[in-house]
């Protein structure tokens, strides 16, 4: 069991995951809006999962993965994109983004990706 943080600006979106990882037996212990939130809510509540978006007002994801990446190289992140979005994929990846799902998800890519990198 993972506890996860999850980012993304819509609201819809993060009900989504959430209700994903809570069936898979995971614990969500906060949610951001936007990559500034991320960082701040990483940095309180040391999850040992983020699930990211790609694109989100104030900081996007990349940027915020990176910034998380400067003190810590144990978290595992999950970045989620809209089709269309490879370039930013593999920016991610090398920001240090461990899988990526793509938006639409179905329960079984989520649960693939965290089994994965878990």
């Amino acid at each position: 069991m993972a506890k996860v943080l999850i980012t993304d600006d819509a609201a819809f979106m993060r009900m989504q995951l959430k209700d994903n990882l809570t069936k898979l037996g995971h614990e969500v212990v906060g949610e951001a809006e936007n990559g500034l939130d991320a960082i701040e809510k990483f940095n309180e509540l040391a999850p040992d999962l983020i699930t990211m978006d790609i694109t989100m007002p104030e900081m996007n994801g990349v940027e915020a993965v990176k910034e998380i990446r400067k003190n810590n190289l144990e978290v595992k992140v999950i970045m989620c994109s809209a089709m269309g979005q490879q370039g930013m994929v593999v920016e991610s990846i090398q920001a240090g983004a461990n899988d990526f799902i793509v938006k639409p998800f179905t329960p079984e890519r989520i649960k693939e990706a965290v089994d994965k990198i878990l």
